[in-house]
């Protein structure tokens, strides 16, 4: 995974509510956008955000049928990002920027 997917990944975990809608999309096969609506207290203009958020980091796919916009989940990609963490923050990996030349 390159430094751009880990670090959009990252940022879009960062925002609680954007992880609240990734949990919510990632329990079902297939979510719509309406049915997120109706289960958030917050706009759909705002929904819509986080959702283009989670799909630039590519933890979300999206298919429009009509208006409608349905999303689901990518765990594949999630899997991948949990393994750089480890690979990242292990005592083993390579250091690499600034803080390797404190080190």
């Amino acid at each position: 995974m390159d430094d751009k997917q880990f670090n959009l990944i990252a940022k879009a975990l960062s925002d609680p509510q954007r992880f609240a809608l990734l949990r919510r999309v990632a329990r079902e096969e297939e979510v719509g956008c309406k049915t997120l609506v109706a289960q958030f207290p917050i706009r759909q203009a705002t929904i819509s955000h986080h959702m283009k958020e989670l799909m630039t980091a590519g933890l979300v796919e999206g298919r429009r049928a009509g208006q409608c916009m349905y999303f689901r989940s990518r765990p594949d990609v999630l899997s991948t990002y949990l393994r750089e963490v480890q690979r990242r923050v292990s005592r083993t990996a390579p250091r690499k920027g600034p803080a390797a030349a404190k080190a």
